[in-house]
């Protein structure tokens, strides 16, 4: 891996993490276009694009920094509302890693590729379209609950919901985000939730993967390229996720619903032409894959 690879993947998956269009989705598709992790360095470009999900953290942990130090002295018994939001994120956090224990190999076994993400990317949007249709004509006003109004059992149904995103491509922050305001939270509040839900989901991705391929990692691509990563990550996460605060309370989510199909044609085409290829395939098979037509036939005429 070059330098300027690299400080690409840092800023795709800074930019894209917290957005609802899935950071996994557009890492892979990234790395296949630029032929990183076809082959032998596969699991390591795994942990790679894993481990720079590390600057995205740091960049909510800079930005919340308030709600961090509330939490922690609400563990030491100084404050009992951090203290709920802390339990709140934890209730949150266990269906997540209850189900990535379980699935973790299967998942990367046949969720890993090109094809599923493409599928997901182009469901999703079709999906946060007609969510946005239906309360446009319902009229219905922004919600008011706040993170203080919160329950467990609000938590729990984001935490739940969170489960899903472990389809690449399907987006943790946009299942996190409409599960908030599905339970009732305002726009702001939900988006900071799923933020904080993101530090501790992320953070444990990250400290696993570290673990189990931290070495070969460093081997494949050595301590500069994952520092650039890290640092491009860092700084373009926090650029995102003050716009999109900003942006959602605003304008809502249709656009990102018309740029995941969008991303999804693009992606679908690329495959089809054989300009990218998924793990081990054939650098010379052209044939259309079964997700492209299905894609191609579900267009309006």
């Amino acid at each position: 891996m070059e330098i300027w690879q690299s400080l690409i993947l840092g800023l795709v998956e800074g930019i894209t993490e917290y957005l609802p269009v899935s950071s996994t989705g557009h890492l892979i598709v990234t790395e296949r276009l630029m032929g990183i992790g076809l082959s032998t360095d596969k699991e390591a470009a795994d942990a790679f694009a894993i481990c720079i999900q590390g600057g995205a953290i740091a960049a909510v942990l800079g930005l919340y920094f308030k709600h961090v130090k509330q939490m922690f002295l609400g563990l030491l018994g100084k404050n009992p509302e951090g203290l709920k939001m802390f339990i709140h994120l934890v209730v949150a956090f266990m269906p997540a890693a209850i189900a990535a224990l379980t699935l973790e190999k299967w998942i990367k076994g046949f969720l890993f590729g090109l094809n599923p993400i493409i599928i997901a990317w182009f469901v999703g949007g079709v999906i946060i379209l007609i969510l946005t249709k239906c309360n446009r004509q319902s009229g219905k006003t922004e919600n008011s609950k706040t993170l203080l109004d919160m329950t467990w059992r609000m938590a729990l149904i984001i935490g739940l919901l969170q489960c899903v995103a472990m389809w690449p491509g399907t987006s943790r922050s946009l299942m996190t985000i409409a599960a908030g305001l599905l339970v009732g939270l305002r726009t702001k509040d939900a988006v900071e939730f799923s933020f904080l839900l993101g530090v501790m989901t992320l953070g444990a991705a990250t400290a696993k993967d570290t673990l189990d391929h931290g070495a070969m990692m460093l081997q494949t691509f050595g301590a500069a390229n994952i520092a650039v990563g890290f640092i491009a990550a860092t700084v373009s996460a926090a650029i995102a996720v003050k716009w999109l605060v900003s942006y959602l309370q605003k304008n809502g989510m249709a656009v990102f619903g018309w740029y995941r199909i969008i991303v999804a044609i693009i992606t679908a085409v690329l495959v089809w032409q054989g300009v990218i290829h998924d793990r081990d395939a054939s650098q010379d098979e052209k044939s259309t894959p079964p997700v492209a037509s299905m894609i191609f036939l579900a267009l309006p005429r």
